[in-house]
């Protein structure tokens, strides 16, 4: 399931590819309905909230975004889900931002009348049976398919769902004493409590195991037993690794001196792909994590075998060895900051 970093990064792409446009939307597979109400209305806004995504439309520019008529598109992409754009040069930054996915118009070769593989022209592209909204501007489109959810709410039900949500550590926003004060009233472990996004919203599998092996904590620690330093270093971790991911479309967390380390993970079927894995200037996957799908291999810090074991119906990963019990706020994170490597880049 993409992690709020990529929630991030699509709403991005959908402001620059569409923001303040009037475009066309459409339901090709037929199970958005709604998509005929919107059609030819301005996209106002796109915003990320963890791990849901909202498309703010209104009826023409004259209105102002979040005027009672504001209607809001909402989507969880779920384990499947997947936006694919097409357009003019420019028009995207990535040609695919979720689940992985065939590049738009990859197998209609055909369209443009050419037989020599030549580039297809976007406007010609016809949507997929599986589509399930797609919107059109004036420089490109964006194809939705396999959410677990796409519906139009109000202002309202957008608001009702953010408040079941916990702090998004990528919005300006975010309280993050919101995220402290409930890890800290809790007895379930801290691994379990991060994956909750009523606790904090966007963290996935991956920043859960990782974040645990930097803040050098156990994951079957139950949250009371933890300080208010420790529960802060967290979040303070968090920040500019997932600031990193939504920049960059890739998870990374490890140090760049550990990174040549025992360079391995254990890859399932398809691999643990992320956006520019073809990119030779990129992190490349093996180096980019301490732990998660590490299992049997030799910490990249101290050489301990890495385990894995199942924790609330997903798989968690640490290092017995670097993550201990503890009770009180570990260096390591001081000593080793994200931040210098993770934000050296940001504009």
């Amino acid at each position: 399931m993409p992690e709020g970093h990529t929630v991030h990064r699509l709403a991005a792409a959908l402001r620059a590819g569409f923001g303040d446009q009037r475009v066309r939307t459409s339901s090709p597979q037929g199970r958005f309905s709604e998509a005929a109400d919107l059609d030819g209305w301005v996209l106002a806004d796109a915003e990320a909230v963890g791990k849901h995504l909202f498309l703010a439309f209104i009826p023409d520019a004259s209105v102002e975004p979040g005027a009672p008529v504001t209607r809001y598109v909402r989507v969880h992409l779920g384990l499947y889900g997947s936006w694919t754009f097409a357009g003019d040069e420019g028009f995207a930054s990535a040609h695919a931002i979720g689940a992985p996915r065939v590049r738009v118009g990859e197998r209609e070769e055909g369209l443009d009348g050419g037989a020599d593989g030549g580039v297809v022209d976007w406007r010609r592209i016809v949507p997929r049976p599986t589509t399930r909204l797609r919107i059109a501007g004036a420089h490109g489109l964006a194809d939705l398919t396999g959410p677990t959810a796409c519906e139009v709410v109000d202002a309202a039900g957008r608001q009702a769902v953010i408040d079941r949500l916990g702090p998004d550590p990528l919005r300006a926003d975010a309280d993050p004493r919101r995220f402290v004060d409930r890890v800290l009233a809790s007895r379930t472990a801290i691994g379990v409590l991060l994956m909750n996004q009523d606790v904090i919203a966007g963290i996935g599998n991956i920043y859960r195991a990782e974040v645990l092996f930097r803040a050098r904590l156990d994951p079957t620690v139950p949250g009371r037993d933890l300080t208010r330093g420790m529960v802060e270093e967290i979040w303070e971790d968090l920040v500019p690794l997932m600031e990193y991911g939504a920049r960059t479309g890739r998870i990374v967390t490890t140090q760049p001196e550990h990174r040549d380390i025992e360079a391995r993970i254990l890859e399932r079927s398809r691999g643990t792909r992320q956006n520019g894995d073809e990119d030779p200037d990129v992190v490349p996957r093996e180096k980019s994590f301490y732990v998660y799908h590490r299992q049997t291999l030799p910490c990249r810090v101290c050489g301990t075998v890495i385990r894995s074991a199942d924790m609330a119906a997903r798989t968690v990963f640490w290092c017995p060895r670097c993550q201990s019990v503890r009770s009180r706020r570990a260096t390591w994170t001081r000593e080793h900051p994200a931040a210098p490597w993770a934000l050296a880049e940001r504009p």
